[in-house]
């Protein structure tokens, strides 16, 4: 269900710092299909991970609109598959995540027992209730 307020309107970093593996798109540079200032080309055809995607802020409505990715500079997502909260940065921002207002977010997040990772390329962060962050291993 849609919230109101909630809708990608010019935001596309999904396309861009997400890896595709069904498009062959790397994480980092925009996708192929994306279209400057939000959209998709291939929208009706797109792959089922596309379709399937959840941007935490489109669907959570605790999350202002100061947070939306391309506003931060970070995607907020869930990695099922180690049962992370991660904040995956845009290459062109490595540290975004380190910004007061996504900064305080993932403190909170961690602080509620969640294991918190922030991504930049190839490196990452845990995130820690107390606040204090360090290299991912």
């Amino acid at each position: 269900m849609d919230i109101p307020g909630k809708a990608c309107g010019a935001c596309s970093m999904c396309c861009k710092v997400l890896e595709i593996e069904e498009l062959e798109k790397p994480a980092g540079p925009a996708c192929k299909n994306c279209i400057v200032g939000g959209g998709c080309r291939i929208y009706q055809q797109r792959p089922d991970v596309c379709r399937e995607f959840e941007c935490l802020w489109k669907n959570d409505r605790n999350m202002g609109a100061k947070l939306r990715p391309d506003r931060v500079g970070t995607i907020l997502m869930e990695d099922e598959e180690c049962n992370e909260y991660r904040a995956v940065c845009d290459p062109d921002k490595p540290l975004a995540w380190r910004t007061p207002l996504v900064f305080q977010h993932l403190v909170s997040v961690a602080k509620s027992g969640r294991i918190v990772v922030a991504k930049a390329g190839l490196k990452s962060w845990r995130i820690r209730a107390s606040g204090e962050w360090g290299p991912e291993v």
